[in-house]
């Protein structure tokens, strides 16, 4: 489903695959791939889970690629939605030797790249990019068996878009795959893209804390129903968030 905010088209593909295009046609992703999302291999471990369906796509129309750290770095993804010319943003960590999977590391993708750390802003077009931070803390749930935080802090990052230099004054806010920050409640979004599938990252209670406290102009919760461990009642989120005000859509379909 394709929905519009302050005047963003916006598509979520599954897992953390977003698009975003201003109505003057600059489109950024932000965290393209994984899962089969991309290449229409993606099937829910449970049936009837609202999630996007697997598509095989490729677009190559992508003026800006944001990745906010190695589990969702996909070489595969962003070269399916990267435009020539296109600028990949990455968090500063990201790195494709430490991955598992065949991934070719950001050096030999055809594109621009820009690293990241905390805090950092640059201009990409009519986009301005600011990184956030976005880990799990020590003393939180969302840690392994030894304790360790499953995202560490100086992982990853989260991002925010803010497209003031295009004809809308819109912006997006990913927070990545992170617990509830207090920097992340001085974000100022006109559309949130929370994470709430709670066993890696907040929850939907968390994440509809979160869009209290930013107070944006629409929510759409990404980032769960994927696999198992991601799977969270989004009409429950949804529910509770417009319950407290906040505009808030579902793009499962």
């Amino acid at each position: 489903m394709t929905f519009r905010c302050d005047g963003l088209t916006v598509d979520w593909f599954g897992y953390a695959t977003v698009r975003i295009e201003t109505d003057g046609g600059f489109v950024a992703y932000l965290d393209p791939g994984r899962y089969g999302v991309l290449t229409g291999e993606w099937t829910p471990d449970t049936g009837g889970v609202g999630h996007p369906p697997g598509r095989d796509y490729r677009s190559e129309d992508a003026d800006l690629v944001c990745v906010t750290h190695d589990h969702h770095y996909d070489s595969d993804g962003i070269e399916r939605v990267a435009a020539e010319g296109a600028t990949v943003v990455a968090y500063e960590a990201v790195d494709a030797d430490r991955s598992d999977r065949d991934v070719a590391p950001l050096s030999e993708l055809p594109y621009g790249v820009e690293r990241v750390a905390y805090g950092d802003e640059l201009s990409v077009g009519p986009a301005e990019v600011r990184a956030t931070p976005a880990y799990n803390r020590p003393d939180g749930p969302h840690t392994r068996g030894d304790g360790t935080p499953y995202h560490p802090e100086g992982f990853g990052c989260g991002f925010r878009l803010g497209f003031d230099g295009a004809d809308s004054g819109a912006s997006a806010f990913w927070p990545g795959d992170s617990d509830v920050l207090d920097a992340h409640r001085e974000v100022d979004a006109s559309l949130l893209l929370p994470p709430i599938g709670g066993s890696f990252t907040m929850d939907r209670r968390g994440a509809a804390d979160l869009a209290v406290a930013v107070g944006p102009g629409l929510v759409c919760p990404i980032h769960y129903n994927t696999f198992a461990a991601l799977e969270a009642d989004g009409r429950a989120f949804a529910a509770d968030v417009a319950g407290r005000g906040v505009p808030v859509v579902l793009d499962e379909e």
